[in-house]
């Protein structure tokens, strides 16, 4: 059984990405994160960009406390 060269290059294909790829994939999880962070962290339910309704506070409420954040 041969064994190959690492000086000959990868074994798998290149993974690199282009500028533009990367700046894509760095937008769209900094806005994923900030998503997270405003529904975990600061949405109150009362002062909510979706009004009254309180259900994404209730949903996430657990994750808020085991993180710190306070909520009532």
């Amino acid at each position: 059984m041969a064994m190959q060269n690492s000086a000959r290059g990868p074994l798998a294909g290149d993974l690199s990405l282009s500028i533009s790829s990367r700046a894509v994939w760095l937008a769209s999880t900094l806005l994923l994160a900030l998503a997270v962070y405003y529904f975990v962290g600061i949405d109150q339910g009362a002062v909510s960009v979706f009004g009254e309704d309180t259900h994404v506070h209730e949903f996430v409420h657990d994750a808020r406390h085991f993180l710190g954040f306070p909520c009532h």
